[in-house]
């Protein structure tokens, strides 16, 4: 604890996110959840962004949003006074829903060029594209 801030940091296990890292910060009024979900786009940031906003419309406790450096997070902050077990656990479950269900959907909008790439230097060299699978609509024709 650090001048009246409690840190506590857990890793939500996804399916398409693998891992999801966040932070709770409990302050004197307030609890607050951060999630890193991507980096910063390589490409298409418009379409990402209003992606993300969106997406935004559809979620509880949490919001996309990103950073000076231009990666996505999640963040929220809810009145310590309405903080439960019940509560927590719900936010947590938003925080893995939106980094998972959304993970895919980002890496396409934002990385497609970079799948592409991928693609082509794996099957050129004979590599596993087994988690390439959810962008197989990606894969370079010919």
């Amino acid at each position: 604890m650090r001048h009246g801030l409690t840190v506590v940091e857990v890793d939500l296990p996804g399916e398409r996110k693998l891992k999801t890292t966040t932070r709770l910060e409990v302050n004197r009024h307030s609890l607050g959840v951060h999630a890193f979900v991507a980096r910063n786009p390589d490409e298409n940031h418009e379409g990402v962004y209003r992606w993300l906003l969106e997406r935004n419309l559809k979620l509880y406790g949490v919001a996309f949003a990103i950073d000076s450096a231009g990666d996505i997070y999640l963040d929220g902050r809810l009145p310590l006074v309405s903080v439960t077990h019940d509560e927590v656990d719900r936010l947590l479950g938003s925080v893995l829903a939106a980094s998972d269900d959304s993970f895919n959907t980002i890496l396409e909008l934002g990385f497609a060029s970079s799948i592409r790439k991928e693609w082509e230097w794996r099957e050129s060299r004979g590599e596993s594209t087994a988690n390439l699978a959810a962008f197989a609509h990606l894969r370079p024709k010919g």
